[in-house]
């Protein structure tokens, strides 16, 4: 039995969950979330919590069971709280701005990214170098940061460029100098 999967999940007030067709839509005070469930794992819905079993002992089913509890999981802690993840960007003259839906980038190359905020999604700048990406869609809250950082990763030797808050980057050592 999976442990992460037998967990029940807790619905909070102000969560209205729906199962049509193996479709689960669930809906809060952030916004509303739809995804396709597999046939291998059923779901037993009651007015306080939701609970993710499996039809059979298949690798298949086995493997979706814990998976299809935490994507669910993942859906109500967004419509209700959301998703946050924070960038910095290092360098001399590397800053961001957001101009109405556009996030523009100065990252050192000849002209600046303009980088299009997808429906959803909240970027808020302090300081001209920290970012905090802000959803209640975990999946799209992780691509968007992560679009981001890919257009100038930090490099290993001065640490310039775009990370993660949390991220630790291993720096290597220069050229030595001439004896």
């Amino acid at each position: 039995m999976s442990r992460i999967g037998k967990l029940p999940i807790e619905i909070p007030k102000g969560v209205k969950i729906n199962f049509v067709d193996s479709v689960l839509t669930v809906q809060g005070p952030n916004g509303k979330l739809s995804r396709a469930i597999m046939p291998c794992v059923t779901l037993n819905i009651s007015e306080t919590t939701l609970e993710v079993t499996r039809n059979d002992e298949a690798t298949s089913s086995r493997a979706a069971h814990g998976l299809t509890r935490t994507l669910i999981n993942n859906m109500v802690t967004g419509v209700t709280k959301g998703f946050q993840t924070d960038l910095e960007i290092n360098g001399v003259g590397y800053r961001a701005e957001v101009k109405g839906k556009e996030l523009v980038l100065s990252l050192g190359y000849s002209h600046p990214i303009n980088f299009l905020i997808p429906e959803g999604i909240a970027i808020e700048v302090e300081k001209m170098t920290k970012l905090a990406v802000k959803g209640y869609d975990k999946e799209m809250v992780g691509q968007t940061a992560a679009k981001i950082r890919s257009f100038r990763g930090p490099e290993p030797y001065k640490g310039k460029g775009v990370k993660y808050a949390n991220e630790t980057i291993l720096r290597k050592a220069g050229k030595t100098g001439k004896k």
